[in-house]
């Protein structure tokens, strides 16, 4: 009753206020909220990253590695580098010569192919966009050149070479024959050189026990009486032999062939009938070739036979002096040059060591 009556007098009306002020205010905040917008969603986010990663690495590069007939050439190294020069990916090209760069960022490229017996190739530089395509035109190898390397020498330094290859040459494997070429286009030997080969001959040990013998044998014989016999006429015969026979060789081997540039030495032939070797022997005593290797009379070997026999008048006994010993000692000469060369030529390549494999071509 108490209720009703409160009612009644409008006691109930404050709390029924107060109830739809916080009506109006829990719509105003609802109101207020629904008006700001809304913010990005997590979710939105994570799709726009997903889609640039996507964009990015999308390219592709393909080609064909062909030789110039057509034809495709498989197990090409193909490598793909950057504008800079840094590579960026290696591939081998397939049976078909083919080949595939794929996740490839925008950017400039360049494609490097090399292949056996082929010579390289390098493409003109590309630029690639996202997801494009791009392939390479025109992959033509060429069959590689040959590289030739001619190494070229002073004639001087081959010579030295050639010489020192001829000192090894003995007959028997004992006898110097160190004047026989057995490289028909050797190289001229230079003023040195000559001198160095003439010493070397005339004074090896080989070379003075032949002339012991020849003494010898003129003792056994009483050649150049005037000697008389005994020591003393064999140490006149020895010391007369040894210095015919360094004269000779050091004037015909060394001092008239630098003055007439002329080569001292008998070029073995080796080929052709017997007669063209027999006239190619014989002739050396009297033609030789020059440094320049024409063929020139050969002053050399006359001119020293000759000299060397000047030179014994001032030795031999008075009773065998005179231009009747000159003429016969080189006389003597160059019969024995000449019969030399014969043996040389048909019989010494057998018979020598160290013998190199070429004679005349």
């Amino acid at each position: 009753m108490l209720a009703i009556s409160l009612g009644i007098l409008g006691l109930t009306e404050p709390r029924t206020l107060a109830g739809s002020q916080a009506q109006q205010q829990t719509s105003s905040l609802e109101i207020s909220s629904s008006a700001l917008p809304d913010a990005p969603l997590a979710q939105s986010r994570s799709s726009s990253t997903d889609q640039t990663s996507t964009t990015e690495g999308s390219a592709t590069v393909t080609g064909v590695v062909l030789d110039v007939s057509g034809a495709a050439i498989a197990g090409a190294k193909v490598t793909l580098t950057g504008a800079d020069g840094s590579p960026r990916q290696v591939q081998t090209s397939a049976v078909n010569g083919e080949f595939t760069f794929t996740k490839l960022a925008a950017g400039s490229y360049v494609v490097i192919v090399e292949a056996k017996d082929f010579a390289p190739f390098t493409s003109a530089e590309f630029v690639l966009t996202s997801q494009q395509a791009y392939e390479i035109p025109g992959i033509s190898l060429q069959v590689a050149t040959a590289n030739t390397e001619v190494s070229v020498r002073p004639t001087d330094v081959i010579a030295a070479e050639q010489v020192k290859a001829e000192e090894k040459q003995r007959l028997l494997g004992v006898i110097p024959n160190f004047y026989t070429s057995y490289v028909y286009d050797a190289a001229p030997l230079t003023t040195k050189q000559k001198f160095s080969l003439a010493s070397r001959d005339t004074f090896d040990p080989i070379s003075l026990i032949g002339v012991g013998i020849t003494a010898g044998i003129e003792q056994a014989n009483n050649t150049h009486a005037g000697y008389g016999q005994g020591a003393g006429g064999y140490g006149k015969r020895f010391a007369a032999q040894f210095a015919n026979g360094r004269s000779s060789d050091l004037l015909s081997h060394a001092v008239f062939p630098s003055l007439f540039h002329q080569d001292p030495r008998y070029y073995y032939q080796g080929s052709g009938s017997v007669k063209s070797r027999v006239v190619h022997a014989v002739s050396f005593a009297f033609v030789t070739r020059s440094d320049s290797g024409r063929p020139m009379p050969n002053y050399s070997y006359l001119l020293g036979d000759m000299c060397s026999g000047a030179l014994s008048n001032l030795y031999y006994p008075q009773a065998d002096r005179g231009a009747n010993l000159v003429f016969t000692n080189a006389a003597i000469g160059l019969a024995g040059r000449a019969g030399a060369t014969v043996l040389r030529e048909f019989f010494s390549k057998r018979l020598t060591t160290n013998v190199p494999r070429t004679g005349k071509p």
